[in-house]
């Protein structure tokens, strides 16, 4: 068991799941370009004349572009400057566009009976948040946007564990994106 996480480890450096959200072994299949999978064909992202992989490397540039020039504006930005606006606006919001989001939309703040939620933004029926990315999803910031009273991913969390309406979500800082899903109700 040990020997075999450390090798799905190995594969996937940057990916770390808990849970049966995204399981490891569907990403080896994924990854194997398995058969049996749906929705690993050109038809399936409707090209028409344009192989995968030549439209994966378009959007792979089209990101690793936007990804640096949010690096830049990073090194540039001044101290006392948040970076909720920078995250947002030169890496996150780019991502979510090239993922198929569109332009996402701010949402305005949930309330759920006496309980307000200031998630940044929404696609559909999915809450997403989008925070600095100076703060850290597992900690509470005072004064920080997206932050104040609880940490990025409570906040989510709470929310969606309290709605009839959101069963999964999404938080992100721009260094680290977590999926979210309800884990019980109340």
């Amino acid at each position: 068991m040990v020997a075999t996480r450390k090798r799905q480890q190995a594969i996937f450096s940057t990916v770390h799941t808990e849970g049966a959200n995204l399981p490891m072994d569907l990403l080896q299949r994924i990854a194997q370009n398995d058969s049996q999978i749906a929705g690993l064909t050109p038809e399936a992202y409707h090209l028409m004349a344009e192989k995968l992989n030549e439209a994966i490397n378009r959007s792979w540039l089209r990101v690793l572009s936007a990804w640096n020039a949010f690096k830049l504006a990073q090194s540039r930005l001044p101290e006392k400057d948040a970076g909720t606006t920078l995250t947002r606006e030169r890496w996150l919001l780019p991502l979510f566009n090239e993922l198929g989001y569109g332009r996402l939309q701010p949402k305005p703040v949930i309330v759920i009976g006496e309980r307000s939620y200031a998630i940044s933004h929404g696609w559909e029926r999915t809450p997403i948040h989008l925070v600095s990315y100076k703060l850290d999803l597992d900690h509470m910031t005072r004064g920080a946007e997206g932050a104040i009273r609880r940490s990025p991913h409570s906040l989510l969390q709470e929310l969606l564990n309290r709605s009839d309406e959101y069963l999964w979500g999404i938080v992100s800082n721009g260094l680290k994106l977590r999926i979210l899903r309800v884990l019980s109700t109340y």
